[in-house]
């Protein structure tokens, strides 16, 4: 297998963290985003959405979403678990790595991808070039401080997101949190069941890269 990453962006490290989560060893290819690897045509040979992560299967399979690369790589090393293990963990993960992904990844793209100077004419990922519409921005920064409130208030309930376990909804949210930071927005100090965790987070060695 090869790992298409990029150190510097965050759906990559979704999936690099899940691998090292795993003990997994692959081997990594950096795809350099701002000298625009992505773009050219033997990345494109491999993924035409131009877009990382991919995780490229022996026989020449192209996985290009966090989703189906945590799914191949649980199926493929179940234990550790981080898809959730009971048909309720299971489906208390998915859905709250969906709502982190809608309600803060995405707001938070569209708040950095429709202002920022070195995203003229690059407002959404892929092969396409579209404008900026800085009313998104706005938007977008709106809804990711909404969404940490959410996550505060999720976090007074459960240990992790998803529940008791650490899991794929963690390493979505921790990313998020780090991601954030981009268009200063995160977590706030006020936000303590976010900060407990965020703590508890701490000394795991994936989540440091």
């Amino acid at each position: 297998m090869k790992f298409y990453d990029c150190q510097s962006a965050p759906s990559p490290r979704r999936a690099r963290i899940f691998i090292q989560e795993k003990g997994l060893k692959i081997e990594s290819i950096e795809v350099n985003l701002g000298k625009g690897e992505q773009l050219t045509d033997d990345f494109r040979r491999i993924n035409p959405r131009c877009t990382v992560p991919v995780l490229e299967l022996d026989d020449g399979t192209a996985l290009t979403e966090n989703a189906g690369i945590a799914a191949y790589l649980e199926a493929l090393t179940p234990e550790p678990p981080l898809l959730g293990t009971s048909a309720e963990e299971k489906a208390l993960v998915a859905n709250w790595n969906a709502r982190v992904e809608l309600e803060g990844l995405w707001a938070i793209a569209d708040a950095l991808r429709n202002r920022s100077k070195g995203m003229i004419g690059r407002a959404i990922t892929g092969p396409t070039d579209y404008a900026q519409i800085p009313e998104l921005a706005e938007r977008g920064l709106a809804r990711a401080n909404e969404f940490f409130e959410t996550l505060n208030q999720r976090l007074g309930n459960s240990e992790y997101v998803a529940g008791d376990h650490f899991s794929m909804a963690d390493i979505t949210a921790y990313v998020c949190a780090d991601f954030a930071a981009w268009v200063k927005s995160g977590p706030t100090e006020a936000q303590t069941n976010t900060k407990r965790w965020l703590e508890l987070l701490g000394d795991r060695p994936s989540l440091s890269g």
